[in-house]
């Protein structure tokens, strides 16, 4: 949820030399969701408009005060990198593969960051538009491994060992980097799926993403030579496909079909179909909890993928 100051400037036309005339602000709280829409053949549907929808909140239909394709609203992406030793064979290919989507993705107005995580996380490149300092920031991509230890990092150091902190490094996502910014705002994920020792847990991270109005796209991806090794054992994609289903975004695998480069090219176009919506909630208690959101099609052969609530927090 977003707080937005409206002002209206009453002395539009003023001459000069003129007493300057009061302005007014009135704050408006809108619930803003960005959303995908997809047919039945699961191609992206990019052509609709406001009456195409109906928004209900907790079961209840809300009216919409706003609403726009929003491929040209300005986008902060926070891509996070597995870096556990799991991921050694891999970590190469999604240097390139990711060199090449921060190319093709982000516009002028755009920002993104770096985080990895092992047994620590840690922000390999901060807000930047700069292709250069971002594939400076890929290129320091490499495998640790090894108990935990206090990391100067911005993630909350804990007593126990770590392995894979997965979890932490979204929640750190969401809620140091992506909590303040403004338009839209997504997480891509790559990984194996498997959390060692984070200290907060999945519902923590997607409650997180939930705040900060962010939407996770995971990129399973394991390296099959190591797990064949440990007897033959796979990693889930079940926590993967939980954070991205309830934030609005998707799960995608890298495999024979899917080449990295190819999942890279379909976040990118999804990136760019995508629609906002915004409503003033029927509901105006600011109690904290958490509120279900739903965007029905008029057309019910079209599939909605949007989050799935958010937390009437009252306004700081």
């Amino acid at each position: 949820m977003r707080w937005r100051s409206v002002t209206c400037f009453l002395a539009a036309g003023a001459l000069a030399g003129q007493q300057e005339l009061p302005t007014i602000k009135v704050d408006v709280d809108l619930v803003n969701v960005l959303f995908s829409v997809r047919d039945k053949r699961n191609a992206l549907v990019g052509n609709l408009a406001k009456d195409d929808f109906a928004v209900f909140e907790d079961g209840k239909e809300q009216q919409t005060r706003y609403f726009a394709r929003e491929s040209d609203l300005p986008l902060t992406l926070g891509l996070l990198v597995d870096v556990s030793p799991s991921q050694v064979r891999l970590i190469e290919e999604e240097k390139v593969a990711a060199h090449k989507f921060f190319s093709g993705v982000l516009r002028p107005k755009d920002m993104a960051f770096l985080i990895s995580f092992g047994p620590e996380a840690e922000l390999l490149q901060d807000f930047t538009n700069s292709a250069k300092l971002l594939r400076a920031g890929l290129d320091q991509l490499r495998v640790r491994g090894g108990g935990g230890g206090v990391h100067p990092g911005p993630v909350p150091t804990i007593s126990k060992p770590k392995g894979t902190v997965l979890f932490d490094a979204v929640y750190l996502a969401a809620a140091e980097k992506l909590r303040r910014e403004v338009g839209r705002k997504a997480v891509v994920l790559i990984t194996d799926g498997v959390d060692y020792g984070s200290h907060y847990s999945r519902e923590d991270a997607i409650a997180e993403a939930h705040k900060s109005d962010a939407i996770i796209y995971s990129i399973y991806f394991f390296d099959y030579g190591f797990y064949s090794r440990g007897g033959g054992f796979a990693p889930g994609d079940g926590d993967l496909r939980r954070m991205s289903e309830q934030t609005g975004g998707r799960l995608f695998h890298v495999d024979r079909r899917n080449s990295l480069e190819e999942v890279f090219r379909q976040i990118q176009e999804e990136m760019r179909s995508q629609y906002a919506i915004a409503y003033s909630s029927s509901n105006p208690v600011k109690d904290g909890g958490f509120r279900k959101i739903e965007i029905r099609p008029r057309d019910r052969t079209l599939k909605v993928q949007s989050r799935k609530g958010y937390f009437a927090a009252p306004q700081t």
